[in-house]
């Protein structure tokens, strides 16, 4: 029986020990450094058809549909006047057993750790050491744990230790000059908006994105991307971005952004610098990498929990099979995700009234275009 590691247990981790689940030929552990996993409320994620034909192996599909949305449209507006320009109809490459959605990321996380026995997550191992010997991986957790190996999956997310310790701490990720701010709107707070489509809106270095989590939650997740310079010792500071004199600071600078009415209604708002990923890692044999770990995307083409979960699979698949494909494979998708984000961050971002207006008239024309679409979402979403 092989022996799999897993160090993290976010989405990925978690999604991947499930496929191992029903294979007698491996046993699996996932470490993770907190003493639980958080399953707080917490805010809403997107899943494309994509990730979703996967979860249904694992009986995804048999969540309650209260606890699921499935919306049919993203609306484009300008956040100034709050004007519609054009929608894009997403539930097009929906089929009957797989369909856009929205939930809760922690109602996905509870799903994949519910499914697996309760001596698989090893809690408050904190990874140090990753050695190896001869054909297996030794690994040092704090207080003097060790476990030993046959493959490693690397999965702690975008500030990886396991990524710094296999690396020499050579391959960081970047900050990306901006804020991601988190929160909640009630529905009730909300107007003139299509409340079975996900609502984008596009403004002056900055965009935000409402959209449901479920059928009966009356509060709505609110997402939005600011342009944002950080001082070396800010970044360093993490604890600064959930103090309130910052919050408010962002608040303040959002007031000449977008809609007072919006702004004052988001609750449970929290700021979070960006960082991604401006290389690529390639590890010894049989380690690999996933998730943020593996790469972090800009979060503007909604990808981030649907690359890891097919990241995943793909891996999965290379090892039962005995495969050594996976890297090349996942940087190739990676590559193109990584593209499309930085296009659709400078688009929704875009300053200058020329610009604005023939983004305005090009997105108009390419949301109705389905061989533009299908290059452009199809190449992601069918995988």
């Amino acid at each position: 029986m092989k022996k799999i590691a897993i160090i993290g247990a976010g989405i990925s981790g978690l999604f991947i020990a499930n496929l191992f689940r029903e294979n007698q030929d491996y046993q699996v552990d996932i470490y993770e450094k907190n003493t639980s996993i958080n399953l707080d409320e917490g805010y809403g994620i997107q899943l494309s058809i994509n990730s979703i034909k996967l979860l249904n192996r694992i009986g995804f599909n048999t969540l309650e549909s209260k606890d699921i949305f499935n919306p049919e449209r993203i609306d484009f507006y300008t956040i100034k006047q709050e004007k519609k320009i054009c929608d894009l109809n997403i539930s097009d490459f929906n089929s009957e057993d797989c369909k856009y959605t929205t939930l809760k990321r922690s109602k996905l996380v509870q799903f994949l750790k519910d499914r697996l026995n309760d001596n698989v997550i090893k809690y408050d191992h904190n990874i140090e050491k990753i050695e190896k010997k001869e054909d297996q991986i030794h690994l040092t957790f704090n207080e003097n744990n060790k476990a030993i190996c046959d493959h490693l999956i690397i999965s702690d997310g975008v500030f990886s230790k396991g990524k710094s310790l296999i690396s020499n701490n050579e391959i960081k990720s970047s900050y990306n000059n901006s804020i991601a701010i988190r929160g909640n709107i009630s529905r009730n707070k909300l107007h003139n908006l299509n409340e079975n489509n996900i609502s984008l809106f596009m403004g002056r270095n900055f965009h935000y994105v409402i959209y449901p989590v479920n059928k009966e939650n009356e509060n709505y997740n609110f997402i939005g991307v600011l342009k944002y310079q950080l001082k070396p010792k800010e970044l360093d500071n993490y604890t600064l971005f959930k103090e309130e004199t910052f919050i408010q600071g962002i608040k303040d600078k959002l007031q000449n952004e977008f809609s007072i009415t919006v702004l004052e209604n988001i609750n449970n708002i929290k700021c979070f610098p960006v960082f991604v990923s401006k290389g690529y890692l390639k590890p010894g044999k049989n380690i690999y990498l996933l998730g943020d770990a593996f790469f972090a995307f800009p979060p503007s083409f909604a990808q981030g929990a649907s690359q890891s979960i097919e990241g995943a699979s793909e891996l999965f698949e290379n090892i039962i099979n005995d495969k050594s494909n996976f890297y090349e494979n996942r940087v190739e998708k990676v590559k193109m995700i990584n593209n499309r984000s930085k296009l659709n961050q400078f688009a929704f971002h875009a300053s200058n009234p020329v610009i604005i207006f023939f983004r305005n008239i090009s997105l108009k024309l390419l949301t109705k275009n389905k061989k533009f679409l299908e290059n452009y979402l199809g190449k992601i979403y069918n995988n």
